[in-house]
Formats: C-alpha cells, sequence, structure tokens
C-alpha cells in the first residue's frame, strides 16, 4: 500500500512540474516574447519608409547647381508575394519574364522580410500604372525617391555625383538598405550625412487584399521625414565654366582660390565630363565608358596629378633664402647663358647679367637660384649639407607642400619633396651637395607638386605669409558655421617681411619690360603677380604652368593654371589664367581680342615628342 501512495506522490510531482514548465512557456510568449505580436502586427500592419530629398547644392553667388528630380522604384517585400498574373506585371513594366524571375529571386536571396528593389527607376507612367493596379500584385509597391539633376553642366569632379549603396556601405552603417542612394564622391560623398537627410516612416493598417486603408495608431507611431540640409559651395558658376571652356581642348587644370578664405572659387579638371551622364539607370553604362577613356576624364588631376613645379618654385627659393640670411633682394648673381661648375652645366637663356633677386624673378634665371640653393645648403650655421637641406624641407612643409592640404574631397595626394634619408641612399652620407641636387632650385628633380598645393602656393605669397585650407563649402543649412579647420591661419617659417621682394618680382614678371617672361598677361587697371614654368616631362612634351595673383595690395584671387604637353608657361598656362581673372575681378572680357585669340591658339593635344638619344642636362627657364 505503501508502494503505491508513493507512486502517487511522484505523478502529482510530475504534473505539477509539466504543469509550472507550461506556465512558464506560456509567461514567456505573451509577455516576455514579442515576436508573435511583431508577427501579427506584420500580417495587419504595413511600414512605407519615406525618403527625404536631397539637399540642393549652391555656388557662391546663391545659384543652384544641383537639384532634385522625382524617381520611382518598384519594391518588393517577398514574405507577402503570393500568386499574380506575371505576364500583366511584365507588359506594365515593359521587362521579360526572364527577367522578371531574376529580379525575384535576387530580393528573396537578400531578405524575405526587408524591402528591396524589383525595378529602378521606371517612368511616371508606368510606376502610376502599376500604382493603379497594385491590388493584384500583393508583396509589390511604388516608392518615391530623388535623382540629381544639374543646371549646368560643369564641376563635375568637385560636385561628385550619387549612386546605390554597396555591400560595405550596408555592413557599415544600418541607416542604409538595399537600393538606397549615397553620395560616392566629391561634395556629395564628403557632405553626405547632412544631404541626405533622414528618413521617415509611415505606418498604416492593411485589409485582406494587402492593401493599405487608414493610418496606424492615427499616426502617433510614424516618424517624420526630414529633407537634406542645402549647401553653398564657394565655387563660382560663371568662373567655373568659363576656366572648363577655355580648358576644353586641353589636359590638364586650374584651380583658382580666394586667398583670405581659402575658399575654392575654380577647380578645373580637363578633360572633363557632364555631371548628369552619372544619374539614373546609364549610370553604369556610362561610367565604363569614361572608365575606359584613354584620356581618363574621372582623374581628377587638381588633386591627383603631380607635377614638378618648374620655375615658379624659384618664389619659394627665393623666399628661403631671405630667411635663412644667405641673400638679400640686393644680391646679385651673374649669369651667361647658363649655370656651369667645371664640366657640369644647367643652361638658361639669354638676359641682362648679373641680376638681383627681384630681377631674377623677372627674367625666371636658373643660375640665380641655383646660386640660392648653394648659399643655402652651404650655410655655416648647419654642420653639413644634408642638416641645412632637412632646414630647407621644413620651409616647404609649413607652406602645404609634401602633404595633403585637407580640402574636403577624397583621393588628394601628397605630392614629394625628398627627405636628405633619400639623397644618402642614392649617393651616400656626405656624398651630395648643392651640386648634385641643383635641379631642385628650378622646381625639377624629385619636386612634386599637385595644382591645388600650387594655387595654395600663390595664396600664400598673396597673403604675405599664410593660408587657409582650401575648402569647397561655405556654408550648410541650420548649421551656425563649417569645420573650424576651414577658418584656422595656417603660418609659414617665412617672415612676412621676406614676402615683399617676391612680389615686386612676380609683379615684374608680367608689369616690367624686356626680360619679364609673361607680359601677355598683362591686364589694364589690375596688377597682376605671377610666375610661368615649363616643368619637363619625361613621357613628352613639356608642361606649361603659371600661377598669379591679383590685384597686388588685396588680393581676392590665386590661380595655378597646368596644361600639359604645351611647352612655355607664358604661351598656354598664362593667357588662361590672365582671362580667368579678368573674368573674376571685372565681372566680364573685355579683351575679347585676346580671348579669340587663346580660343584659336588651342588644339588638340601634340604626340608626345621623341627624346634625343643623348640627354643633355639644359632645363627650361620659364
Amino acid at each position: 500500500m505503501n508502494q503505491y501512495r508513493d507512486r502517487r506522490y511522484v505523478f502529482a510531482a510530475a504534473i505539477i512540474l509539466v504543469g509550472l514548465l507550461f506556465m512558464i512557456r506560456l509567461f514567456h510568449i505573451q509577455v516576455m516574447d514579442n515576436s508573435y505580436e511583431q508577427y501579427a502586427l506584420s500580417n495587419a500592419q504595413s511600414v512605407r519608409t519615406i525618403y527625404p530629398a536631397r539637399g540642393l547644392i549652391y555656388d557662391r553667388t546663391g545659384k543652384i547647381m544641383v537639384y532634385n528630380k522625382a524617381a520611382y522604384d518598384i519594391m518588393v517585400i517577398p514574405r507577402q508575394l503570393e500568386t499574380f498574373d506575371t505576364t500583366e506585371l511584365c507588359a506594365i513594366l515593359k521587362i521579360t519574364r526572364e527577367s522578371a524571375r531574376e529580379r525575384l529571386s535576387s530580393a528573396k536571396s537578400y531578405s524575405y522580410r526587408v524591402p528591396s528593389v524589383f525595378m529602378k527607376q521606371v517612368s511616371y507612367e508606368n510606376a502610376a500604372l502599376l500604382q493603379e493596379k497594385m491590388f493584384q500584385f500583393p508583396g509589390l509597391y511604388v516608392q518615391t525617391r530623388t535623382l540629381r539633376e544639374y543646371t549646368s553642366p560643369i564641376a563635375s569632379h568637385a560636385l561628385g555625383y550619387v549612386g546605390e549603396v554597396d555591400q560595405d556601405h550596408l555592413d557599415k552603417d544600418p541607416y542604409y538598405q538595399m537600393g538606397d542612394y549615397i553620395g560616392v564622391s566629391g561634395v556629395e560623398k564628403a557632405y553626405e550625412e547632412y544631404l541626405r537627410g533622414q528618413k521617415g516612416k509611415d505606418i498604416f493598417l492593411k485589409d485582406v487584399h494587402n492593401q493599405a486603408i487608414e493610418s496606424y495608431e492615427e499616426g502617433k507611431l510614424d516618424v517624420s521625414v526630414e529633407v537634406g540640409k542645402n549647401l553653398t559651395t564657394t565655387l563660382d558658376m560663371e568662373l567655373q565654366a568659363y576656366g572648363e571652356e577655355l580648358m576644353s581642348h586641353y589636359v590638364g587644370s586650374v584651380v583658382a582660390l580666394e586667398p583670405k578664405s581659402g575658399e575654392v572659387l575654380a577647380l578645373v579638371s580637363a578633360p572633363s565630363y557632364s555631371p548628369d551622364l552619372l544619374v539614373g539607370r546609364s549610370l553604369g553604362v556610362e561610367f565604363g565608358k569614361l572608365a575606359t577613356d584613354t584620356l581618363n576624364p574621372l582623374f581628377n588631376r587638381a588633386l591627383m596629378a603631380q607635377y614638378p613645379p618648374g620655375s615658379t618654385f624659384k618664389t619659394i627659393m627665393g623666399l628661403i633664402g631671405l630667411q635663412e640670411k644667405v641673400i638679400t633682394k640686393k644680391t646679385e648673381h651673374h649669369c651667361y647663358y647658363g649655370f656651369y661648375v667645371g664640366n657640369i652645366h644647367t643652361a638658361c637663356h639669354l638676359h641682362e647679367t648679373p641680376l638681383n633677386l627681384i630681377e631674377a624673378i623677372q627674367n625666371s634665371c636658373n643660375t640665380y637660384f641655383i646660386n640660392v640653393l648653394k648659399s643655402i645648403l652651404q650655410d655655416v650655421k648647419f654642420a653639413s649639407a644634408a642638416e641645412a637641406y632637412d632646414n630647407w624641407r621644413q620651409h616647404l612643409l609649413s607652406m602645404g607642400f609634401a602633404q595633403s592640404l585637407g580640402i574636403e574631397l577624397t583621393n588628394e595626394l601628397n605630392g614629394n619633396i625628398p627627405t636628405s634619408d633619400y639623397f644618402n641612399r642614392i649617393y651616400g652620407e656626405n656624398h651630395w651637395n648643392y651640386l648634385t641636387i641643383r635641379s631642385l632650385a628650378i622646381g625639377q628633380g624629385e619636386l612634386l607638386a599637385t595644382p591645388l598645393q600650387m594655387a595654395n602656393m600663390a595664396a600664400t605669397i598673396a597673403n604675405r605669409g599664410y593660408y587657409i585650407t582650401p575648402h569647397l563649402i561655405s556654408e550648410i543649412e541650420g548649421e551656425e558655421s563649417i569645420d573650424e579647420a576651414y577658418a584656422k591661419k595656417h603660418y609659414t617659417s617665412i617672415d612676412t617681411s621676406c614676402y615683399g621682394p617676391i612680389v615686386d618680382g612676380m609683379d615684374l614678371v608680367i608689369n616690367g619690360g624686356a626680360g619679364s617672361t609673361a607680359r601677355n598677361a598683362k591686364i589694364e587697371g589690375i596688377t597682376v603677380c605671377g610666375k610661368t614654368g615649363t616643368a619637363e616631362n619625361p613621357h613628352g612634351n613639356d608642361h606649361s604652368i603659371f600661377i598669379a595673383f591679383a590685384p597686388k595690395i588685396n588680393p581676392k584671387i590665386a590661380i595655378a593654371v597646368y596644361v600639359e604637353n604645351q611647352g612655355f608657361g607664358t604661351t598656354y598656362a598664362a593667357p588662361i589664367a590672365s582671362l580667368m581673372i579678368e573674368k573674376y575681378l571685372t565681372g566680364e572680357v573685355k579683351r575679347t581680342w585676346y580671348e579669340n585669340w587663346v580660343k584659336q591658339l588651342i588644339q588638340p593635344v601634340a604626340p608626345a615628342r621623341k627624346k634625343d638619344s643623348i640627354v643633355n642636362d639644359t632645363l627650361q627657364n620659364n
């Protein structure tokens, strides 16, 4: 009898235990776990993302550069799909049944529950027709988005373009979903978080046909959309368009800055392309064409091309010589068709001799600035040429060379100022001197700079000793100010007092008499200060270079022009810079005869010249 009584207790305990387990499970399902509730709600609710209009982009004068137009994507939620008439859907969207199956398969592989793009950027007519018959196609809906439109086919490298997010963006940022758009380059990329705005969402109750019938809880759970913020760029549309017109048959770059603010007035990379090519469904095809173009129009030469500065660098040599007190503005050197030491020869052109510093800049004398380098590297206050060289290099670093300046755009390159260790490795420690590296004195050799750095150099001289990081945005809607980095003055290691003779020499380059190398850049009523350059190019004809700022007092514009494979700076680069300065400062080009001459002068890029079998150590002076 006791045996049965014990069994009864065991059974009772088992029943109580099972009951407790059921109660715990029910409590978890009904109270702790809301997945079933969410599942039920998802069957009764429809959540639609509201995409914000992307922020507009204006030029510095308030003219609109980039705006939006409506686009319509057909979205699909695979879990909600039911049997529908595929033939009619294909007829509405004008696609094949095979294409429809592939699109559905792709959506299912992405997610059964998350919406993805079935077909993007359909016409308004097709979207409207589908919307009328949407009850026949459960799981599909029309999503309104925006695409970029441009008021003028300019500034493609500065503005950038918008494209569909890739998997990398999806993995890194939960804000984005498959089919979303994002800034891929230029300002569109740099200011993506401001331009994109914030998505909203509307929650509706659905009927048995999967159609939205009313707002859920009177919209209390809806999230308001926030449109993107508008941007005001520093670009001058008219100046940008004019620069692109002048460079339309060239390969090269023009960068114009406002010296006192660091604002970019024009950023020209040639050849260029119309930004509306990289919009909409044709983006992939057009990008492929541009990417395979042998002239590489996608390459932003203003930030990424690295050239020798040529004779424009003589201004910097003069500044460092004055700072180190190895020369004064009255220091003279003789020049007889070049620099000679034994069998070492660097050529120069015919000019008066001797020349002081100001005259040497005016006449672009190679011999003078090689002697300046000699004085710098043989300065007795340094223990060796390498130590003196490192000091020389530090001055260049303070001017923004050999480093990215920090403009908002990506892929800005550094240029190159070799270190003393570089020469030690090549020639051996204490086995090199100014003769070994004399080409650096005239902007050749291993020196490399981007057009942006060269324009910044012109701005630094215009400011008599400081620069502000070049930037493309002056105002963000709703923000009190832009990044502090674009307002800070960067003072160079050269005293302000050293800049006077250099500016005077640059004045004479254009406004002086015989020997001046860019008299063709003179503008009546405006004192333009500039310097020509011709950079040797191992791959073909020399590059034509010109830097300038104007007016001489209280400068409003600084500019650098590089024209690849076109020879002397005075022939091609100087006229382009002069016309752009006149256009910006006066609002028009009065020298129409000069403008027409420049445009007639422009020819397609000449084929690369053949190099002589014997390389002569002669360098163009201007």
